[in-house]
């Protein structure tokens, strides 16, 4: 059962934000998105033209036949687009097989965008983005079991593989059914487009259309490794899990400082690492349970890969890519272009890992 408020009604039509430039004075315009036509496959030559295109999520097969009012096309001499004003963001929890799940939600009207989070992130990651999307569309973001402020039960204890892709996509799923109460667009930042093409695969019909922003590529997988450091992986992950030093490793890096270090080094923009930011990705982290979570993922070598789930998909898919990420690397991202359900693949320059954050 879900916790849930009113919010004030936003227009029918939907729009996605699109950042230019950074700092105070950095201008945010909006790019219209609309279920009336197909996905365009193309190419873009500028970098302004690349990030409006990001975000514009067009499908016929993505959407149900609505009659729903459009944004005019905007000219390089109209001004900013006139908009609602942003709806009021609220907190709810939602009880998942006994564990509470905490979600963030906000828009009354327009299609469904469930945001759902990367690794060590919270639904807290897409505090930019929710109230801006919530002007025309239904948003909701979620804390996956095992992190932000949902419960974290202890993997040891649950007798076998808890925190899978697996459970993610039942835990999504289950999620639309309840609380979104209707299909919806995924959009997915790293580890979390995992979590989006297993809830897609496991059930079709639950997903209009999806969004992969920097999806893990899982390059610590058992199956990409060179066959003599397997015995290796194996070993080390034992040791994690069943030593001191698995502990010792989560609170050296559970801190202010470090966790400011690991995003500088994924952002591209330091300035988008403010204090803010550090505190919303770490306090969860601080949680009981947390660590256990923390370990059990890092151990976690098997499971699906992203090649693996996208040919089995039914829905459009849209990849974009920032072009600066140092954990997946865009020339091996390219390669997912390739794939038939995948409707376009959008090259984003002087972007980090997480694009939503600019």
């Amino acid at each position: 059962m879900a916790t849930t408020s009113g919010a004030a009604a936003p227009p029918p039509a939907a729009t996605l934000p699109v950042r230019r430039g950074t700092g105070p004075a950095a201008a945010t315009s909006y790019c219209p998105v609309s279920s009336a036509r197909p996905w365009r496959r193309a190419r873009l030559s500028s970098a302004n033209a690349a990030r409006a295109r990001l975000l514009r999520v067009r499908a016929s097969s993505m959407a149900d036949s609505v009659e729903e009012e459009r944004l005019p096309a905007a000219s390089a001499t109209d001004g900013p687009l006139e908009l609602e004003p942003q709806s009021q963001v609220r907190t709810g929890m939602w009880n998942w097989k006994g564990y509470n799940i905490r979600y963030q939600y906000a828009g009354t009207s327009g299609p469904a965008l469930v945001l759902i989070h990367g690794f060590g992130a919270n639904s807290d990651h897409w505090r930019k983005n929710i109230p801006v999307l919530a002007m025309n569309n239904r948003v909701y973001a979620i804390d996956l079991i095992g992190y932000g402020y949902s419960d974290k039960p202890n993997p040891r204890e649950l007798g076998e593989s808890f925190y899978t892709f697996e459970t993610w996509g039942e835990q999504l799923n289950t999620f639309c059914s309840e609380v979104v109460k209707s299909k919806a667009f995924f959009i997915c930042n790293s580890i979390g487009g995992l979590v989006g093409l297993q809830a897609a695969v496991m059930e079709p019909q639950k997903c209009k259309g999806m969004f992969l922003l920097n999806i893990s590529l899982r390059m610590l997988h058992i199956s990409k490794q060179p066959w003599f450091g397997k015995p290796f992986i194996k070993s080390f992950q034992s040791l994690l899990r069943n030593t001191v030093i698995g502990k010792l490793f989560f609170n050296a890096v559970a801190t202010p400082e470090s966790v400011k270090n690991i995003l500088c080094q994924c952002y591209h923009d330091t300035s988008a690492v403010t204090d803010e930011l550090v505190q919303f990705i770490l306090q969860p982290g601080l949680d009981p349970g947390a660590v256990d979570v923390f370990l059990e993922f890092i151990c976690y070598s098997g499971g699906p890969l992203p090649e693996e789930l996208l040919p089995r998909v039914k829905c459009p898919v849209l990849v974009a890519w920032g072009e600066k990420d140092p954990w997946e690397p865009l020339e091996l991202g390219r390669a997912y272009a390739s794939f038939d359900t995948v409707e376009d693949f959008v090259v984003l320059p002087n972007v980090g890992h997480c694009p939503q954050v600019l």
